[in-house]
């Protein structure tokens, strides 16, 4: 099996979602547990590399090469690296924890499980082949494959708008794709011998300006997805209307295959063009990071508030992207990692309270803190972490990041930090909104968090915490493989 290990990571969700295709409708329970399962082996297959993944290395390991199409030389090309290692172990932890939190949900949003879980472990063979494949014609059909679901699991289990929130989301990413799939072939047609393999073609050398159309083209593609202001306008409705748990999938992943977009491919084939656009990402990220802040600030709507933060913090990941070196690689990358947990946690906190009041405006609570002791103290954790206090990860990731913007603009870095401050102003206001005050007599019967939601939420605490207090557990995968793209960029380690 470790021969074949990264195929089985990618595609044993999909098996999974056959077998749920061959079982009668009304086996509920069959049905959730199966999907739950074949989560946890997909996780447990993840948790199989660590001792075959070689941190010292900087070049793909654990590599399955096979023709796939001949006659344009596209290849079945899979590979795991510093960059992607990360990336597949925090889509295998979320996705547990979002099937995890369905068992509840999908019950309360009236059944069709069968059709539910399929596409949810369908969107997860979609996002592993998109982290693991190397060639560039396998990561687009890998990267299209993750729209179809998710358009179906936020049109049909949505909200009220879920039909203009789907549909918002299919069109804007698709126009991005468009323009990626332009430069996937400007880079095939310019490529001597012609090739989509990212480690031949990360060798080639092209002409600036043909850099620069090539690198915009995919620029676009990827800053939809993360996204970057202003492509970010479909993220608050698809995360509003979408049910709980793809909520969470959509925080704690699918933003982070456009910033790893950009480590895989835009700045190994066009570094020049990458440096020639550094000045414009950084005003971007700046731009996102002050944006997305004040506009949370501005929400009366939790989840809508939890959205436009991860505007602002995805902001952070532009931004070391945007320094182009190894402080500020370190932190994009860890804080790809640490968004994921702490947002993903902090959407799941928003469902907790929602399935109970069936209402997130913010100003309808107050007093839960003594009502709801648990779920307290765990919005209050998750609330610290995203605004960075130090000993979880959220602070590591955006000291690294803000150590390495320093180094390029000082400028940037000294607007960037008010994004730290905007990010403790509007977390400690819904704090006080929700847990203090005087408690509302209708929320006087609201039940305290269960057992089924806890297992959804102390897995992630545990890494926030773990991660805080110790990185090093995770930097080590990260710097050997972020240290050899900076050399290749020509840039100082």
């Amino acid at each position: 099996m470790t021969s074949h290990l990264l195929s089985w990571i990618t595609f044993t969700p999909l098996i999974g979602a056959f077998v749920l295709l061959c079982l009668p409708k009304r086996a509920h329970d069959w049905i959730r547990w199966i999907a739950l399962a074949t989560t946890a082996i997909t996780a447990g297959l993840v948790c199989l590399a660590f001792p075959l993944f070689r941190a010292s290395e900087s070049g793909f390991q654990l590599v399955e090469r096979a023709m796939w199409i001949p006659q344009f030389n596209i290849q079945y090309l899979l590979g795991m690296d510093g960059i992607s290692f990360p990336m597949v172990f925090l889509t295998a932890l979320i996705s547990i924890m979002a099937c995890l939190g369905s068992l509840a949900h999908i019950r309360v949003k009236g059944g069709r499980e069968k059709e539910y879980y399929f596409l949810f472990l369908l969107l997860e063979t979609g996002i592993m082949g998109t982290f693991l494949a190397l060639d560039l014609f396998l990561f687009y059909i890998f990267w299209e494959v993750v729209l179809v679901p998710m358009y179906f699991l936020i049109g049909i289990w949505g909200g009220p708008r879920k039909e203009y929130a789907a549909i918002k989301f299919f069109l804007y990413t698709l126009a991005g794709s468009l323009f990626m799939l332009l430069g996937i072939l400007a880079v095939y047609f310019g490529s001597e011998p012609r090739t989509f393999d990212m480690t031949l073609l990360a060798s080639m050398k092209y002409g600036l300006v043909f850099q620069k159309i090539v690198f915009l083209a995919f620029f676009l593609g990827f800053a939809i997805k993360v996204p970057i202001f202003p492509f970010h306008t479909w993220l608050p409705d698809a995360h509003v209307e979408a049910p709980t748990p793809i909520s969470v999938i959509l925080a704690g992943v699918l933003l982070k295959m456009g910033t790893y977009g950009f480590l895989r491919f835009s700045y190994p084939l066009f570094p020049d063009a990458a440096r020639w656009f550094q000045p414009a990402m950084g005003v971007l990220a700046v731009i996102g990071i002050i944006y997305g802040g004040f506009v949370a600030l501005a929400q009366t709507d939790f989840k809508k508030m939890v959205a436009y933060s991860s505007v602002s913090h995805m902001g952070f990941v532009l931004l070391g992207l945007a320094a182009m070196n190894a402080d500020g690689f370190r932190g994009a990358l860890l804080q790809m990692f640490s968004h994921g947990t702490i947002t993903g946690g902090l959407f799941l906190l928003v469902g907790v309270l929602y399935d109970r009041a069936h209402t997130r405006d913010l100003n309808d609570f107050g007093g839960l803190g003594e009502k709801m002791p648990v779920y307290a103290g765990i919005l209050i954790f998750f609330s610290l972490a995203s605004l960075g206090l130090p000993g979880l990860s959220g602070f590591v990731s955006e000291f690294l990041t803000l150590l390495g913007s320093f180094q390029y603009s000082k400028l940037m870095t000294g607007l960037a930090a008010i994004g730290i401050l905007l990010a403790a102003t509007y977390l400690l206001y819904m704090i006080q909104r929700i847990l203090l005050g005087k408690l509302n007599p209708k929320w006087s019967s609201l039940p305290d968090i269960n057992y089924l939601e806890l297992s959804t939420l102390v897995p992630l605490m545990i890494f926030i915490l773990g991660i805080g207090l110790y990185p090093k557990i995770i930097l080590d995968y990260m710097i050997p493989t972020l240290d050899g793209l900076l050399k290749t960029m020509g840039g100082a380690v």
